[in-house]
């Protein structure tokens, strides 16, 4: 244990800091402080050395310049078991410092407002501070440092218990996360700094990305039993996402569950404005999706979908799911169940089935961002050697985004019957042909080389579902480079279909259209999910 008797404490963010000062100068602390802080203590007459009136040497350069000095940094840096250390210190007159608590300026705050200019971002660059805590964190065996108001309660807990010392345990756990701090802060000034244009504009992407990533677990094995794996999230994770989840029964999740439960859940979260919606996933695909009256409904329309399928599948509901529901799900084999809410009813009919991992997510508060609905800014592949990144397909279309090109018109329903096809088709992986009716999916295929294929394969789904094609809707997430796709859903019963146009045979495809009595629905985007 080392007892702590002189602590510096400097931050931006002063909550908490009176509480922590309290508690140290209980056990006999002296404190050294800067500026702002100082006269914070002072005002609550808490006993404070000015760190310039310890040093010897004032502040300069507007704050710039104030704890940048040997007594500061030998103060830290000193190793008090090396005889040789102990007297470079006593011969300058460097006593230890044995604590440091700082936060650093508010960069990340500063830049992520609208208005703020590079002269503004460059200001709230902390200098002094990033080096001390990296002194401080360096010789943990030794100092202890705080960089966040989060530590700080757990922090006067140990003191209190110890008469004031710390165990070597929690000054190597602060160590790592002073370290960490300060890597996000340089990667956070890094980012922004390197998506300045030579013209003083910003570009999209930096020249150098740096992304921050923290563990949540470490999983059984990865995609194969072979492999390794964890799971990680965004250090500032959009609400209502999978990260957030809570599970409330269940099996360890593996890395094929994460993969799939993300799947479905951004799916169904789609549909929030919809109504009720039930999404089950299977490989990362949609093999069935409804709306429906009550989760059950939802449920039983989507099940119906692809019941072979939906064996040891991935489900999600967008509504609190309840015991009709969950009866109806405990029916059958299901690997990950999600739902923003259970019945304590849906919960105990699920305690029956220990291995069912059950989670819970929040709805996101929605809103006109991104980040309010719950999605991410931008996606990120790894290849090879190197990342691909863009920004996220969160583009999402209403009828008055809709092109008609065919002869004949949609009716009502069968427009509300073709935006749901595309919301589905959206989370298809390519190529994607998407057959619905009724608020619910008919046949899905997924993932062809050829668009056809996938076409056939999406009625020979709905054929072994014993679900007729007769009157249905279409959605394919890319355009139809030849009619033979068109003839294919014709055949198969199809009434109306949706596609983003925009190939050199489009006058070739409408006219199959019109020559088939088909209704034709232009999007102008597409949905490619590889």
């Amino acid at each position: 244990m080392a007892v702590i008797k002189r602590a510096l404490i400097s931050v931006s963010d002063k909550t908490g800091i009176i509480e922590l000062a309290q508690a140290l100068n209980a056990l006999g602390v002296e404190i050294l402080s800067t500026g702002g802080t100082a006269k914070l203590f002072r005002e609550q007459q808490i006993p404070v050395i000015e760190v310039s009136d310890y040093t010897g040497f004032p502040e300069m350069l507007d704050g710039r310049v104030k704890t940048l000095h040997p007594k500061v940094h030998g103060g830290l840096l000193g190793r008090r078991e090396l005889p040789e250390h102990v007297a470079a210190m006593q011969q300058a007159g460097i006593p230890n410092i044995d604590l440091l608590v700082v936060n650093l300026y508010p960069f990340e705050a500063t830049v992520a407002k609208a208005d703020c200019t590079l002269e503004q971002a460059i200001e709230n660059i902390d200098i002094g501070g990033p080096a001390m805590v990296r002194s401080a964190a360096k010789n943990w065996r030794d100092v202890a440092v705080l960089t966040d108001a989060s530590q700080y309660a757990e922090f006067i807990t140990e003191l209190k218990s110890t008469s004031g010392a710390t165990s070597q345990a929690t000054r190597f756990a602060l160590s790592v996360a002073a370290f960490n701090r300060i890597s996000n802060y340089d990667a956070a000034i890094s980012d922004y700094l390197s998506s300045y244009k030579p013209d003083g504009s910003r570009a999209d992407f930096p020249g150098q990305t740096n992304g921050r990533f923290v563990k949540l677990q470490d999983l059984r094995y990865g995609e194969n039993p072979h492999q390794q794996a964890a799971f990680y999230r965004d250090l500032h994770p959009a609400p209502g996402s999978l990260v957030s989840a809570q599970q409330l029964q269940g099996k360890e999740l593996s890395y094929n569950n994460i993969a799939d439960a993300d799947a479905a859940w951004e799916a169904v979260k789609s549909f929030d404005s919809a109504g009720t919606a039930c999404v089950i996933v299977k490989h990362a695909n949609p093999c069935g999706v409804a709306l429906g009256s009550s989760p059950l409904e939802a449920y039983s329309k989507a099940f119906q979908t692809d019941p072979t399928s939906a064996f040891g599948g991935i489900i999600a509901f967008n509504r609190t799911l309840d015991a009709a529901a969950a009866e109806a799900v405990s029916r059958q084999f299901v690997e990950v169940l999600i739902a923003p809410d259970y019945t304590p009813e849906a919960l105990a009919i699920f305690k029956a089935k220990a291995n069912v991992r059950v989670l819970k997510i929040a709805l996101p508060p929605g809103g006109d961002t991104p980040w309010a609905q719950g999605r991410n800014s931008h996606d990120i592949k790894r290849v090879g050697s190197g990342i691909l990144i863009q920004t996220a397909d969160n583009h999402e279309i209403s009828v008055t985004d809709l092109k008609i090109v065919s002869q004949k018109q949609p009716t009502p329903q069968q427009l509300e019957d073709l935006l749901f096809a595309w919301r589905v088709a959206k989370y298809v992986k390519s190529n994607a042909i998407v057959f619905c009716g009724n608020g619910m999916t008919l046949g899905v295929g997924a993932g062809q080389m050829s668009r056809v294929d996938s076409t056939r394969i999406a009625a020979i789904k709905a054929q072994n579902a014993n679900l007729s094609l007769q009157g249905s809707v279409v959605a394919s997430d890319a355009f139809f480079p030849f009619r033979d796709g068109i003839d294919v859903l014709a055949e198969a019963g199809a009434a109306a279909v949706i596609h983003p146009g925009g190939s050199m045979r489009d006058e070739e495809v409408i006219n199959a259209a019109n020559e088939r009595g088909l209704v034709m629905v232009l999007t102008g985007i597409r949905h490619f999910r590889h």
